[in-house]
């Protein structure tokens, strides 16, 4: 639920569905057909505020399937790395791309200092996490897909349809 509250009210993922579901922008050279904007103030618009909340919840299934993930390099025999614990790790960082490339994310490291050079510590925490944020876009989708094809490639396995390769 969390993960997919975050998703759905996700700046990057509003644009799109603002554009085809409620035509606001129809295009960029025409006047907006809903008249004044009134911000997300009406439902269903205010539920978006509901994303910096999601972000914590992210922030939790990050931390857990990073624990899934140490988990794989334990084989019945010791430690080892099979193709599920790679898939696994690309999984984890490109959700955690996602994750900490959000804007609520930039605005928590560093949205509330007014004078950045009293707090360089947040002030270069805020430029990283902005740099980040410029691939925001690509991260949504790379993360999209990597969550679709781990759990495919977890069920496969679980279900005895083909086997993880251990590599090392």
């Amino acid at each position: 639920m969390g993960p997919g509250l975050f998703r759905l009210t996700c700046y990057y993922y509003r644009k799109a569905y603002y554009r085809s579901f409620w035509l606001a922008p129809p295009a960029c050279g025409v006047r907006d057909a809903h008249g004044s904007y009134s911000g997300e103030s009406r439902f269903p618009a205010i539920l978006q505020n509901l994303h910096r909340y999601a972000w914590y919840v992210a922030v939790i299934f990050i931390v857990l399937l990073t624990w899934d993930a140490i988990l794989a390099f334990r084989f019945p025999n010791g430690f080892g790395i099979g193709v599920g614990t790679i898939i696994m790790w690309i999984n984890v960082l490109f959700l955690a791309g996602y994750t900490f490339s959000c804007h609520s994310c930039r605005h928590l490291c560093g949205g509330s200092v007014n004078v950045f050079s009293k707090s360089p510590a947040r002030y270069g925490l805020w430029r990283f996490i902005t740099r980040l944020n410029e691939r925001h876009p690509l991260y949504a989708w790379l993360s999209l897909f990597s969550v679709g094809l781990t759990d495919l490639y977890i069920r496969l396995v679980s279900m005895g349809v083909i086997r993880d390769l251990r590599i090392l």
